[in-house]
């Protein structure tokens, strides 16, 4: 089964469970649907799908839970449709490990417009394009030599970041600080992955939101302060798992009204 087109429905309503499960289905995805959030967990862990539609407001158990459990196992991206517009909810949801949100009602076209930027972006174990080095960026690991150049280090090979005593490998999609693997979300390896070929130059959070669209220019598309918002929560949710202090940060600097970029090389 080709994972990359799989989705998980978990939406308790059945009028918004099959508008859901059209939407994905005319979009070349195999559609599983569950009503409840202990139904919708065990299909993600028998499915293995690219990406789950997940209801806030579920019978059985809450949203939240449902993202944190899901988070333990897979890498799906993870979009909440929810009819709660507060703040608060929104931000909950991205800091369990949510990628995305849309409010009800929502127009089909923005759920498949949302679902096929984040297909554009890999998953584990897929190859990621060499990206161009910016002055002032991190170390960009070489690819091997030939033996009368100078020796690399072992394992360094095209699209391994180091920067600080952390190592990214945009191959296998691992991240690695002091020797111990570091678990991230899609979206979060996606952003310290942006942030790492930037180097010193600043990426602005209206910049950092088209990266996660797979927009490479500027489009014209529409960037909401919610949009930005959730980028300061994934940077946050960065720095947790890193260990990195926004006080005095190894890997992670705030730019204050622009947006991030790397902490200088120790």
């Amino acid at each position: 089964m080709d994972t990359q087109r799989v989705a998980v429905i978990i939406e308790d309503d059945k009028d918004i469970r099959d508008l859901l499960h059209a939407v994905l289905q005319q979009s070349g995805f195999e559609v599983h649907a569950s009503p409840t959030g202990t139904e919708g967990v065990e299909a993600v862990r028998s499915h293995n799908p690219a990406v789950v539609t997940l209801d806030l407001g579920l019978p059985d158990i809450d949203g939240f839970e449902v993202i944190r459990q899901l988070r333990l196992f897979s890498d799906a991206y993870i979009v909440m449709l929810t009819a709660r517009a507060e703040e608060l909810d929104t931000l909950m949801g991205l800091e369990a490990g949510a990628d995305d949100y849309i409010t009800k009602p929502f127009r089909p076209r923005e759920l498949r417009a949302r679902i096929s930027a984040m297909m554009r972006r890999p998953r584990k174990d897929t190859d990621a394009a060499e990206p161009a080095t910016a002055p002032g960026a991190a170390v960009k690991a070489p690819a091997p030599a030939p033996a009368a150049a100078a020796p690399q280090a072992t394992g360094n090979e095209a699209g391994v970041f180091h920067h600080n005593g952390l190592q990214l490998d945009a191959a296998t999609r691992t991240t690695v600080v002091g020797g111990q693997d570091v678990e991230l979300t899609r979206t979060e390896f996606d952003l310290l992955q942006a942030l790492l070929e930037s180097g010193r130059r600043v990426r602005s959070k209206t910049d950092l939101v088209r990266r996660l669209r797979g927009e490479d220019y500027d489009t014209g598309s529409y960037i909401s302060d919610s949009d930005e918002r959730t980028i300061e929560v994934h940077v946050g949710n960065l720095r947790r798992k890193l260990g990195d202090d926004s006080r005095a940060p190894r890997w992670l600097e705030t730019v204050r009204g622009v947006g991030y970029r790397l902490a200088p090389v120790e």
